[in-house]
């Protein structure tokens, strides 16, 4: 995710922090000081930080759990709204996704027990007023750490009780189906929750766009993985694209993004061999940083996955997912750079698949049934 700054690695999981976080964090000590002095600000800044430690332990719920069913997490991330767990795939065994969806929430109540055995007080006033200073601190964390518990299994993406949702219908429906279902429910639970916002509280609104538009991303997901399995990746690739080599000058990759419409562009050695990607975004910033004098080779990105072209789209479109690359190199027997995959090539796929009369496969890899 960009704009992301590293700020440790904890049991193999690189732990980031959203500059919007730190900048979350300024406004609520500049907010407190400037209504309740500096005091209260330190006392509203160490809640604050001591809440985003106990939605980091929510993820590592889910990170350990997902451990331990063979799913690594490569990172995870704060952001003002909870954290984000990276996780390498999402497994497609239902069971396996309960509890890796429940595991976060269970860690929730358990800091709620704990905190609880320490002495805290589940108090209404507590519950409805976590933004106090005149409470203890630690009956706030105590309520707090109950509301994510609860708020987080509201059946709606990205929630874990979407992911819960998910795979208690995919026993019955499948995966895909299941993902369907799921997301017009989290969708139908977003316009809920923007109905109450309109009424008390304008912060449900925001939270209601965004539970509505990851609803649908994970729909959309997981339809390209769908649609990606089985299919050769030789048959469904870019095979007309414009490549660079590393010796070449950053004007002519220039020139060659304004000929083409191609925002990706492979770069390959003497051999036709892939070396690197060049993105739109790498272009700019090597003609700010580096002049147009520059290389091509000290722009680029050296970490292209490349997949050779036997395999299927479907681990075309994990890679992608998985190093979150702009593309996927497919090369040839000899190794040569043969085609591209980006997640505008799957995503064609499937709109051309969903146009397309029943019993017929869209494009060129595949026939009419029968044919």
């Amino acid at each position: 995710m960009s704009w992301s700054l590293n700020i440790g690695k904890v049991a193999g999981t690189i732990v980031r922090v959203h500059i919007t976080f730190l900048l979350f964090l300024a406004w609520i000590f500049a907010a407190s000081y400037a209504s309740n002095g500096a005091a209260s600000a330190w006392n509203s800044l160490l809640f604050m930080v001591l809440l985003f430690l106990c939605v980091l332990l929510h993820e590592f719920g889910h990170i350990f759990t997902a451990r331990a069913f063979g799913v690594s997490t490569p990172f995870v991330t704060l952001l003002p709204i909870g954290g984000v767990a990276q996780l390498e795939r999402i497994p497609e065994e239902p069971w396996e996704e309960f509890l890796i969806a429940i595991a976060g929430p269970l860690v929730n109540v358990a800091i709620t027990l704990v905190l609880l055995l320490f002495g805290a007080q589940l108090t209404s006033t507590a519950v409805g007023a976590v933004d106090n200073a005149h409470i203890a601190m630690i009956d706030r964390l105590a309520a707090v750490n109950l509301f994510l518990a609860v708020f987080n299994l509201i059946p709606a993406f990205p929630m874990d009780g979407g992911r819960v949702l998910r795979a208690l219908l995919a026993s019955r429906f499948g995966y895909v189906r299941a993902t369907e279902l799921a997301a017009s429910i989290g969708q139908f639970v977003a316009f809920a929750l923007g109905f109450i916002g309109l009424l008390y509280n304008p912060i449900l609104i925001f939270i209601a766009i965004f539970v509505y538009l990851a609803a649908a991303s994970e729909s959309h997901m997981v339809a390209l993985r769908a649609v990606s399995r089985g299919v050769p990746v030789s048959h469904a690739m870019m095979t007309q694209f414009a490549t660079l080599t590393p010796e070449a000058h950053i004007d002519e990759a220039v020139q060659t993004l304004l000929q083409t419409s191609q925002g990706e562009f492979p770069v390959v050695d003497g051999g036709g061999k892939p070396v690197g990607l060049l993105g739109r975004g790498d272009l700019i910033r090597a003609i700010k940083t580096l002049g147009p004098d520059a290389r091509v080779g000290e722009a680029m990105t050296t970490d292209m996955p490349v997949i050779p072209y036997r395999a299927t789209l479907e681990q075309a479109f994990k890679l992608l997912q998985e190093k979150q690359a702009q593309a996927v190199a497919v090369t040839d027997a000899a190794g040569k750079l043969s085609g591209l995959v980006t997640g505008e090539t799957i995503a064609e796929m499937m709109m051309l698949q969903e146009i397309m009369p029943k019993g017929t496969a869209a494009g060129p890899w595949g026939r009419a049934a029968g044919a």
